[in-house]
């Protein structure tokens, strides 16, 4: 099932250029203004103040906690990529040793000033049921807050993002940073799955201070894009049409092949 989940996030990533669900409309000179800065070793402003879902106004550097931190900028309603983001930490989150709130901490901020608490707590209630271990909410922070603070937290992290006034949405790049316990950046994990033993390298990296090094950054953008009006060719969005197709066709055959795989095993009891 969860490979199955994972096949049907790429798949909805490749299509992403040509879904229209209301979704915000960039050009192309925008969008590359849309990306992830990489600030490796720079501090992040512990006086910066937010609302916690739960703790009401907080001092960022208060939820640190003397442990190392991964810090997710997104907003609670985005209509998929968020989601898809915050879905593939969880998944990774599940494979390690360490647990939320005992070992590490995890912080959600929405770059959306006009979310409240309220909203946030849904999305914070509907994580932990989906994280699934005692304690985390502990350590698992959803928080919202001013356009002064969302700007600050957005420049210092590297975390460059567009807001579309007439749709309401943002176009932001994917992925998180690893904070060291003082609240500087380690690591960045860009895209939607994250592999569990590179987070897990990052949390003791960052555990013991260490920075790592700069990535290539998978530009995934949580946005709409109307090929009309961007400087795109014909032939260019052809050949990416004529591509996500082809992928989709082939994930879609193996997913087909893998349920016909043994399938005598499937009805057979297990032995013990």
């Amino acid at each position: 099932m969860r490979y199955l989940k994972k096949l049907i996030a790429a798949i909805g990533i490749i299509l992403l250029p040509w879904l229209h669900f209301g979704w915000a409309e960039f050009s192309t000179a925008e969008l590359e203004r849309v990306a992830y800065d990489q600030h490796i070793g720079h501090p992040i402003s512990r006086g910066l103040i937010f609302a916690d879902s739960d703790k009401g106004m907080v001092a960022l550097g208060d939820l640190f906690n003397s442990k190392p931190t991964l810090l997710l900028l997104g907003y609670y309603h985005c209509p998929m990529l968020c989601t898809l983001i915050n879905e593939g930490m969880i998944e990774s989150m599940e494979e390690l040793r360490f647990t939320v709130g005992r070992d590490f901490n995890v912080i959600n901020v929405s770059i959306d000033p006009n979310e409240t608490p309220e909203i946030a707590a849904v999305k914070k209630r509907e994580y932990l049921k989906r994280y699934g271990r005692p304690g985390a909410q502990a350590g698992w922070h959803f928080l919202t807050g001013s356009k002064q603070s969302i700007a600050q937290l957005a420049n210092e992290t590297g975390f460059r993002f567009r807001y579309d006034s007439g749709t309401h949405e943002y176009a932001h790049p994917s992925g998180f940073a690893v904070l060291t316990p003082e609240g500087r950046i380690s690591r960045y994990f860009f895209g939607v799955n994250f592999e569990p033993h590179e987070v897990q390298s990052a949390i003791i990296a960052a555990s013991k201070r260490e920075n790592g090094s700069v990535i290539k950054e998978l530009i995934l953008l949580c946005c709409r894009y109307n090929p009309i009006t961007g400087k795109y060719g014909t032939l260019v969005l052809t050949v990416l049409r004529i591509a996500g197709l082809a992928t989709v066709l082939l994930l879609s055959w193996w997913i087909a092949r893998l349920g016909r795989r043994n399938p005598e095993s499937e009805s057979s009891p297990e032995v013990s």
